[in-house]
């Protein structure tokens, strides 16, 4: 049986580096690419065509939850396993939603990644334990909240939100995208009207209250 094939996506450099040196001693695994963000990582998932994909959710140019979104299209057989430092239950549930297959935090030991790549790469669901309390609580917090404003966006919204955040002008959001100025500016328009926001100041403030970029993005 051939190993399973894995693509690495974190914006970190070395957290890349530590993953590798931890998976290639596993049998029945196989580093075959890595990507430094979300937009990449469908690039790269598209040409390697990998079996797993480890991916860290806050990253630039497009997050993990949007990138495994998308993944389906990119790499049909890549089931997406999320790694990152937050567990909180809104993340987690946006991740599950848009299709990854795991949910992991970095501070696991080796042997619980071990343990959930190989449940991921037999079909499985996996997520670690802390997760999945935080998931249960945040079931029963959310059972009569409302929508909150990032999930009444579509993906596209959230795509150009995010670069708005980081800094992108029109034109650049448009090239990243592939779509044009007026394009872009239409659906920059159209998340300010949804989120009742109509400055970029604004914008900024809710991606980072929403944990779509960091403070010091």
């Amino acid at each position: 049986m051939r190993p399973a094939r894995v693509l690495l996506v974190d914006d970190h450099g070395l957290v890349r580096a530590g993953l590798r040196v931890l998976i290639e001693k596993l049998p029945g695994f196989e580093i075959v690419g890595e990507a430094g963000d979300g937009r990449e990582a469908l690039r790269v998932a598209a040409q390697l065509q990998p079996d797993l994909v480890l991916m860290d959710v806050l990253m630039p140019e497009l997050d993990g939850v949007d990138a495994a979104a998308q993944m389906l299209a990119a790499a049909p057989e890549a089931r997406v396993v999320i790694l990152s430092m937050n567990a909180g239950a809104e993340y987690v549930l946006r991740a599950l939603q848009a299709g990854a297959a795991g949910y992991l935090l970095k501070d696991i030991s080796p042997a619980e990644l071990e343990l959930a790549l190989r449940a991921v790469a037999r079909g499985e669901t996996y997520l670690c334990s802390a997760v999945s309390r935080h998931v249960i609580e945040g079931c029963i917090r959310r059972s009569d909240a409302p929508v909150r404003p990032l999930d009444r966006l579509t993906p596209r919204q959230r795509e150009v939100l995010q670069l708005i955040a980081e800094g992108a002008t029109t034109k650049e959001i448009a090239r990243k995208l592939k779509i044009s100025q007026k394009t872009a500016e239409t659906h920059r328009a159209q998340l300010m009207q949804e989120l009742d926001i109509h400055d970029i100041a604004g914008l900024v403030r809710f991606a980072i209250r929403c944990g779509l970029v960091s403070a010091d993005t």
